[in-house]
């Protein structure tokens, strides 16, 4: 089974980041690229770990 693939404009609308901080965490390796020639592809089981490993947060007060 092929892995489902999601573009970079596919990925920052789903997640809700700017294009610099999605760099910013492809850069410290966070979110891994597959590089399809000059297009750049994320598996959505990569997006989905990355989404994972966010801190959450409670509303308490700490």
């Amino acid at each position: 089974m092929k892995p489902e693939l999601l573009t970079v404009p596919d990925f920052l609308t789903r997640y809700a980041i700017s294009r610099s901080e999605f760099y910013r965490q492809v850069n410290k390796g966070n979110i891994p690229l597959l590089k399809m020639g000059t297009a750049s592809r994320i598996r959505r089981e990569d997006a989905e770990a990355w989404a994972a490993s966010l801190p959450t947060y409670t509303g308490e007060a700490a």
